[in-house]
C-alpha cells in the first residue's frame, strides 16, 4: 500500500489539497494521517461515512518527532488493516515537520504492507519569498520533494508566477512542478482512482455526489440557480482534468530492461506520473513488474502474472506539455524481440528500485555500490542521507 507524504509550511494549502483529493478520488479508499487534527474540514466526510476509523489524528506536535517509527509503524498498521479495504494512505504533516525525517520513518518502516509512495511539497505562490525569507530550510524542502505543488497561484501575476518557476528550477532541479489554485490537481498525479460503482450504496461521499447530480437532472433550473451563487468554485473543480494530457502506451513485445531504465531517467519535468505493468521476460526475471512513478520518485515491484494473463507492457503516463508522439517513439524504441538472450545483468538497473525486505537466512548484505538508490530510490541522487 502506497503512503504518500503531503508537506509544506503552514498555510501553504496542504489541507485544501487533501480535501480535494478526499472529494475527487473516485471509488479509491484513502486512510489519511493527519498531524493538525484542528485545520481540516473533517463535518461533512464524517457524515458521509469517510474518515471514521480510517483517520488518525495526531495533535500537539510534529509527526516527525512526536512519535518514533515504531509508533508510525502501529498507525500505518491499523489503517492498512484488510478490515478498512484502503487502497492509498496520505499523510498530511504539520506546517513545520521535517520531510525527510518523514521519509526516512517510512523507508526504514517494518510493515511489509506499506511501502514509501513519494513526497509531494506544497508551495505557497503568493508568500513563496516571504516563506524563504523566514524559513531558510524551505530551499532544503523543496530539494527532497518528488512532486512540487505551487498553489494559490490564482493570486499571483503570471510574471511572478514564471520568476518562481524558475527559482524552483534552481532549487529543484527536475522535479516537476504543478500549478494549482485551491489545492486542485489531477488526484490520479498521486494514486489510481477506483470506479465509482465499486463503492457506490455504501452511504459514500460519492453517493451523496451522485444524487446532488441526479437532483440536478431532475431539477435543472434550480440546479442553474444554485449554480450562479457557486459558479466561481464549480468553474474550478472542472479545470484539473483540462490541464494533463494521457499517454497510454502497450506492447505485446516485452522491453528491454536498459532501454527502459534509460527512458526513466531522462523522462522530461512535465511527466508527473507513470503507472502500469512491464515485462521485460529476462531469464530469471519473467515476472510481472509494476512500475509506479510520481514526480522523480520510481519503484519497482515485482509480482506474479495472473492466470491466463497474457505477457505484455501495459502504462499510462500522465503529465502537462509533454510531447505524447516522442514519448511514444521512445518507448517503442525499447521493444526488445529476443528478451530470452538477454543477460540477467541487464536487470541491474531496474532491480536498483525495487525494495529489498529484508531476509533472515539470505546472508550479509553486500556492500552498497556507489550507484546504489539513496533513500528515496534514486541512484543518481546527489542527497547525501546522512545529512537528513
Amino acid at each position: 500500500m502506497p503512503v504518500v507524504v503531503l508537506s509544506g509550511f503552514l498555510g501553504s494549502g496542504k489541507t485544501t489539497l487533501l480535501n480535494h483529493l478526499l472529494g475527487n478520488r473516485g471509488g479509491t479508499r484513502i486512510g489519511v494521517v493527519v498531524n493538525d487534527f484542528g485545520s481540516i474540514e473533517i463535518d461533512a466526510m464524517a457524515v458521509a461515512g469517510q474518515v471514521g476509523d480510517s483517520m488518525v489524528s495526531l495533535g500537539g506536535g510534529c509527526l516527525c518527532c512526536a512519535v518514533d517509527g515504531s509508533e508510525l509503524d502501529a498507525y500505518l498498521e491499523k489503517l492498512s488493516a484488510p478490515v478498512h479495504r484502503i487502497d492509498v494512505i496520505v499523510i498530511e504533516a504539520s506546517g513545520l515537520a521535517e520531510p525527510q525525517e518523514m521519509i526516512r520513518m517510512l523507508v526504514a518502516g517494518e510493515n511489509p504492507a506499506i511501502r514509501y509512495g513519494g513526497l509531494v511539497q506544497v508551495v505557497d505562490a503568493a508568500e513563496f519569498d516571504e516563506t524563504r525569507a523566514k524559513h531558510p530550510e524551505t530551499d532544503r524542502h523543496l530539494a527532497v520533494a518528488d512532486l512540487v505543488v505551487l498553489n494559490k497561484t490564482d493570486r499571483v501575476e503570471p510574471a511572478g508566477l514564471t520568476r518562481i518557476g524558475a527559482e524552483l528550477g534552481t532549487l529543484c532541479p527536475g522535479t516537476p512542478v504543478v500549478a494549482a489554485d485551491h489545492g486542485r490537481i489531477d488526484p490520479e498525479l498521486l494514486f489510481d482512482r477506483r470506479p465509482w460503482t465499486e463503492t457506490r450504496g455504501q452511504l459514500s461521499f460519492e453517493d451523496l455526489i451522485s444524487q446532488a447530480r441526479d437532483d440536478a437532472e431532475a431539477d435543472p433550473e434550480a440546479h442553474d440557480a444554485d449554480h450562479e451563487d457557486h459558479e466561481d468554485h464549480e468553474d474550478h473543480a472542472g479545470h484539473a482534468h483540462t490541464v494533463y494530457e494521457s499517454t497510454e502506451f502497450v506492447s505485446e513485445q516485452a522491453l528491454n530492461p536498459r532501454r527502459f531504465i534509460d527512458f526513466l531517467d531522462r523522462r522530461p519535468a512535465g511527466l508527473y506520473r507513470i503507472k502500469g505493468y512491464v515485462h521485460f521476460g529476462v531469464p530469471g526475471h519473467e515476472e510481472r513488474y509494476e512500475v509506479h512513478a510520481v514526480g522523480r520518485f520510481l519503484r519497482f515491484v515485482p509480482g506474479p502474472w495472473g492466470r491466463g494473463e497474457p505477457r505484455r507492457s501495459q502504462l499510462v503516463l500522465i503529465g502537462s506539455g509533454t510531447d505524447a508522439p516522442a514519448l511514444l517513439r521512445e518507448l517503442e524504441a525499447c521493444r526488445e524481440p529476443a528478451p530470452q538472450h538477454a543477460s540477467p545483468e541487464s536487470m541491474w538497473g531496474v532491480l536498483r528500485y525495487v525494495d529489498r525486505p529484508a531476509q533472515p537466512d539470505a546472508g550479509p548484505e553486500p556492500e552498497t555500490e556507489p550507484d546504489e538508490p539513496d533513500a528515496y530510490g534514486d541512484p543518481d541522487s546527489d542527497r547525501d542521507p546522512e545529512d537528513l
